[in-house]
């Protein structure tokens, strides 16, 4: 029995010695992990937000650029409602003269409308690609003037980062005091009228 209460007495001291330790050793870490955070530099600073969507409604050569690209995409259009036209024509006369036309008349015609339908085809996908490289250049141009713009501002208001706040941006959150729309159309607008 001695050996008993002497091998339970023996792991109670054993259980102290391991929670004395772990305590000890959290305590360093904690101690660490302190000093360390207390000695990192803390970052202060003027933080802007931006809406870069309002900026190109709200001021007057957004407008223009958002008019420009609305009547290039319209004559882009008007141009493919054209050969859609043609070819619904060339596909009623077809229909309307099928029944007395030859069958190597017939092959003809259908080879013809095929080939019709492939140009249409891509037409219609080099139009659009014209329209999306059109969008790309006159965003890219406008984003330009955009970062111009902002960044004067953000000197004048001393602002040391100035985030895209706009649906898609990379804020989740921002105080509305934050926002600097206001200042940055205001002055989008005397830069380029």
């Amino acid at each position: 029995m001695g050996d008993e209460t002497g091998g339970v007495e023996g792991m109670r001291v054993m259980s102290r010695c391991c929670r004395t330790a772990a305590a000890a050793l959290l305590g360093v870490i904690l101690f660490a992990v302190s000093g360390c955070a207390g000695a990192a530099p803390k970052i202060e600073g003027k933080i802007g937000a931006l809406d870069p969507a309002r900026i190109l409604s709200d001021t007057t050569a957004g407008k223009k650029a958002k008019d420009n690209l609305a009547a290039f995409s319209k004559n882009r259009q008007m141009l493919i409602e054209l050969d859609e036209k043609e070819l619904r024509r060339m596909e009623e006369d077809f229909i309307k003269q099928a029944s007395v036309l030859s069958p190597t008349a017939k092959r003809e015609r259908e080879e013809s409308f095929r080939r019709r339908m492939q140009e249409y085809q891509q037409k219609v996908t080099e139009l659009n690609r014209e329209v999306q490289e059109k969008q790309k250049d006159v965003m890219d141009g406008f984003r330009d003037k955009i970062e111009t713009v902002v960044g004067k501002v953000a000197k004048r208001l001393g602002l040391q980062i100035v985030v895209d706040s706009g649906k898609g941006g990379v804020t989740l959150y921002r105080e509305d005091a934050l926002d600097i729309s206001n200042q940055v159309i205001e002055e989008f607008n005397r830069d380029y009228p």
